[in-house]
């Protein structure tokens, strides 16, 4: 039997996954503080429609019930990783434009990249658990922002904090499942339920 089938790692596990999720709740919760802050601070308007942006890790999965808890797990920590390095740049440019004018906005921000961060750590420990190991983060970000003008930019943050909250609802919705009791390893494909 597997060390991550026993069951101190099975207990262990769903205990790193209740915390996952009350991490998640907490995330999503401090990210819609800082849309309604920054939508306010920008300037813009809160039912703005904002394109796809480059680099930004999309929170909807097709076939979402046929992924393993491995590939949940790894798609969260690259969206993570992401978010870590999305945030840092709009923390800077924030700074850059307003210096410390606005010190709600900048301290907004920090406090929701310290949370992705702490996220990311989160989900790298479950991996270690499984005994999957992290992928290196060699690569991984987003890739360098483009040229925008100052518009541009402020819709770039409102859609990367838009996915930011629609993926602590897919990273709840991931970690429940992950917690659920199975009789083999919870990251074997389950078996499709027939008719």
């Amino acid at each position: 039997m597997a060390a991550a089938d026993s069951p101190s790692a099975t207990l262990q596990r769903r205990d790193l996954c209740s915390r996952g999720i009350r991490l998640a709740g907490k995330m999503r919760s401090d990210v819609i503080d800082l849309l309604d802050t920054y939508v306010e601070r920008q300037g813009l308007d809160a039912s703005a429609s904002v394109a796809a942006v480059e680099g930004v890790p999309v929170a909807a999965a097709e076939r979402w019930d046929e992924q393993t808890g491995t590939q949940r797990l790894l798609e969260n920590l690259a969206a993570y990783r992401a978010f870590r390095a999305l945030l840092a740049q709009m923390l800077e440019e924030q700074r850059e434009q307003l210096g410390e004018a606005d010190a709600v906005l900048g301290q907004a921000l920090a406090a929701v990249l310290l949370q992705v961060s702490a996220f990311a750590y989160h989900l790298e420990e479950l991996l270690r658990l499984e005994s999957r190991g992290t992928p290196s983060e060699e690569g991984a970000g987003p890739p360098p922002p483009p040229h925008l003008g100052l518009f541009e930019r402020k819709l770039r943050g409102l859609g990367v904090l838009r996915e930011l909250a629609q993926w602590a609802v897919r990273s709840a919705r991931d970690l429940r499942q992950l917690a659920k009791p199975s009789p083999a390893s919870s990251l074997a494909p389950s078996p499709a339920e027939s008719p």
